[in-house]
């Protein structure tokens, strides 16, 4: 079974931009980045630490003695 779609709007500017990204063979369809793109924004909305990011707090709560 299929997944549903739905509709939604951007940008000419941002259209262009994606469809360049197709043209150079960097992702298949401006469909699967928009795709792409809102799961990494959801992921990040999540966690927005990075992996590099949480060392640096866990050292620095070391170093104050919290862990």
């Amino acid at each position: 079974m299929a997944e549903k779609r739905v509709q939604v709007s951007l940008s000419k500017d941002l259209y262009d931009k994606v469809v360049e990204k197709v043209r150079e063979g960097v992702i298949a369809s401006v469909e699967d980045f928009i795709d792409y793109a809102v799961v990494e924004a959801l992921e990040k909305l999540k966690n927005p630490y990075s992996p590099e990011d949480e060392e640096k707090v866990k050292e620095r709560l070391k170093a104050l003695g919290y862990i």
